[in-house]
């Protein structure tokens, strides 16, 4: 069997003045990045947040759908589910 992976729901909040995890609303989890979102620059940090915020690489963190959209489901290899919703709870604002 290999290694974990969980798939996330997340609505982001492109060109905002901090980043973080905003909280969560049903299943979604809120995020915010300071780029705009213009040539995937706030893309790209979401999936950096992702992976500082869960403690992966970021090569472990991808894009599964949503990259012209604010809601995007993000995959992340290596940790699941249980333990990545733990994370991102202890780092919410």
């Amino acid at each position: 069997m290999g290694a974990p992976s969980t798939r996330l729901r997340v609505r982001v909040s492109p060109g905002s003045r901090r980043r973080g995890v905003a909280g969560r609303v049903g299943e979604i989890w809120k995020l915010r990045v300071t780029p705009p979102a213009e040539s995937g620059r706030a893309n790209a940090a979401v999936l950096r947040l992702l992976a500082e915020t869960v403690g992966v690489p970021r090569r472990a963190v991808s894009l599964v759908s949503g990259h012209g959209a604010r809601d995007k489901i993000v995959e992340l290899d290596g940790v699941d589910l249980a333990e990545a919703e733990r994370r991102l709870e202890g780092a919410s604002a």
